[in-house]
């Protein structure tokens, strides 16, 4: 559950009708996966080939689910543009493959504002403890 449904929805109007699709603040969250080819390859259609991928988390602002899933659509197929890579300056690109999530924004935007959440089953708390990170572990 969000934080939304816990009460906090700073600065919100809660008379408006909620919509779990809609945004009240006018801002999507949304994801997209992209993968590596080299252009020549003959693999590059093959189900069963491993590319390097990336997934891209960016913030667009619409009046809609449908028109947030078109901006991040069309910021994803910017990154797209054929070039040469390496020294030897082969052909390559990144392939849009697709949006991956895409949930609307509850919260005015200000540090602090949640803008994504994921509710997970119910685990161990030896699972749980897993999956958090120290601060050292972000540094890339």
């Amino acid at each position: 559950m969000s934080a939304r449904g816990y009460g906090l929805t700073q600065g919100l109007d809660l008379a408006m009708p909620y919509e779990k699709n809609i945004s009240p603040v006018g801002w999507y969250v949304g994801t997209y996966l992209i993968r590596f080819i080299e252009m020549d390859a003959k693999h590059n259609d093959d189900p069963e080939a491993r590319f390097l991928s990336w997934e891209n988390t960016v913030i667009v602002k619409a009046d809609s689910l449908s028109k947030a899933y078109d901006k991040v659509v069309k910021i994803a197929k910017t990154a797209t543009r054929p070039y040469r890579g390496g020294e030897a300056g082969i052909p390559v690109r990144w392939v849009f493959e697709g949006v991956t999530e895409l949930l609307p924004i509850y919260e005015h935007l200000e540090d602090g504002s949640e803008i994504a959440w994921a509710e997970h089953k119910p685990r161990k708390l030896k699972s749980l403890k897993k999956l958090v990170r120290g601060r050292k572990e972000f540094k890339q």
